[in-house]
């Protein structure tokens, strides 16, 4: 640690963001990054904790302290090194993770945690822009083949890893486009695709292979996998929608919040939407049921499509905006959650439940809902509708951004024939993330179910570690 007092000197400093009014117009990354003097005096902030409490919360094990130092002393070539040590796309988690790192910080006691995830992107950024980042070329190689099916972040993390120990790997998509979600699933205003562009140049220079338009299970049997190659993993992710079972649910207008964004994002990439019905929030009062991430990218593209409204709606109750830290830390607490999404204009409700939609010649025209309240019965929370509660909201446009249940089934998963768990998700250990089939693995949502970036990152890391293991093992 560098500096014993950089806490107590500096106070916190995080990257701002372009007024609302301005990023609005367009779909553009809109955060300032913070100057390079900036960054290295938050890095100073870091206590390097005896236990350091961000790696508790850190899924992929990030070096948070060592990287923290090294900013703080102007050695960013060092930074990178020891950050891509522990993750494989830093630009990635640098953008779009909740950073449960910070909540774990021992300075969040105190509501100032170090401002690890701008650090990280700091550090990531730094890097591409002075060419820092150069193909890892495995040295030696063998002649087992991996097929990968998925391009999320599991399926890439698997495929670097896996052609960095020397190994034929290739990654199959059903999309035109590499990327799985990130790519379709993720507005570009927080992750610009030209992010995930660069990280693919590299992982082919690296010998990875990418095979678009190839959709397993479907116009790919899965046959030719099996028989091709050494090993095939699993990372297609978790996609089927949790549906809302309510009066008028198959009225036009009412969309899976993933329908709409996917298009939205194939526009924004000059993609066609191919002969399915366009979603537009244009001129609508709009309603995004759920209040989750997915939700609030409902919201942030609503408003850049010019919605004459948006109101989120979320069953819970309105978290604390201030955790009882003695109660939580350094756990994830419940507390409120503001996006910039949320701050560019959205009414939100709390605790209502949905119990009908209604329309005219067929398409939605108003949402019903109702109060809800929620007691604690012998451990479990229980939800009541509390009558005298119920209201009406104008829609044009409802977006169930309610969850996913599980992965697809039809097509790959029943071909295969692997195992299912109590969930629906395929059943894979974190011991070996093998599946019940011989030579299968899965990592990420498809085996964990939906979960974060910077899950599936790590689980791509340690599915990889073991199919290396199986291949040289077992086919020695």
């Amino acid at each position: 640690m560098g500096s014993p007092t950089g806490f107590q000197e500096t106070d916190r400093n995080d990257r701002i963001y372009q007024s609302v009014e301005e990023r609005t117009k367009n779909y553009r990354e809109f955060s300032i990054p913070l100057a390079d003097e900036s960054v290295s005096a938050q890095g100073s902030r870091c206590i390097d904790c005896g236990i350091p409490y961000c790696h508790s919360g850190c899924p992929v094990d990030n070096i948070i302290p060592d990287w923290n130092d090294l900013v703080y002393h102007g050695r960013w070539l060092e930074a990178i090194e020891v950050l891509h040590e522990t993750n494989n796309f830093p630009e990635f988690t640098g953008r779009i993770c909740p950073a449960p790192c910070e909540e774990a910080c021992t300075l969040n006691l105190m509501d100032s945690p170090v401002t690890i995830k701008t650090i990280e992107y700091s550090i990531i950024e730094k890097a591409w822009q002075n060419r820092w980042i150069e193909p890892e070329i495995a040295p030696h190689h063998t002649d087992k083949r991996v097929a990968i099916v998925g391009s999320g972040p599991a399926g890439l993390a698997t495929a670097q890893q896996l052609a960095r120990a020397g190994h034929q790997v290739s990654v199959f998509e059903k999309n035109s486009r590499i990327g799985g979600l990130l790519r379709y699933g993720i507005p570009d205003f927080k992750l610009d695709k030209s992010v995930i562009d660069r990280r693919m140049a590299q992982m082919q220079a690296e010998g990875v292979e990418f095979r678009v338009n190839s959709h397993v299970g479907v116009n790919l049997p899965i046959e030719r996998l099996v028989d091709k190659y050494d090993a095939v993993v699993l990372a297609t992710g978790c996609e089927i929608p949790r549906d809302l079972s309510v009066p008028g649910r198959d009225l036009g207008g009412v969309h899976f919040a993933m329908e709409y964004l996917t298009q939205q994002n194939r526009r924004v990439g000059d993609e066609s939407i191919g002969d399915i019905e366009p979603i537009t929030a244009e001129g609508k009062h709009v309603v995004v049921i759920g209040g989750g991430d997915t939700g609030s990218d409902c919201v942030g593209t609503a408003i850049r499509q010019g919605a004459a409204s948006v109101t989120q709606l979320e069953l819970l109750p309105k978290p604390p905006e201030i955790p009882d830290k003695l109660n939580t830390w350094p756990d994830w607490p419940t507390k409120l959650r503001t996006s910039t999404s949320h701050d560019e204009g959205c009414e939100r409700l709390w605790s209502v439940a949905t119990t009908s939609l209604a329309g005219k010649g067929g398409h939605v025209t108003a949402l019903h809902g109702i109060d809800v309240g929620w007691t604690q019965v012998e451990g479990r929370w229980e939800m009541e509708e509390i009558h005298g509660t119920e209201f009406e909201l104008q829609a044009d446009l409802v977006l169930l951004a309610t969850g996913f249940t599980s992965p697809v089934h039809d097509g790959l998963l029943s071909q295969l024939g692997v195992a299912l768990d109590a969930r629906g998700n395929v059943s894979a250990d974190t011991d070996n993330y093998h599946t019940s089939v011989a030579g299968v693995f899965a990592a990420g949502d498809t085996r964990r179910g939906q979960s974060l970036v910077v899950w599936a990152i790590r689980e791509g890391r340690q599915c990889a570690e073991s199919v290396d293991r199986y291949l040289m093992e077992s086919h020695a």
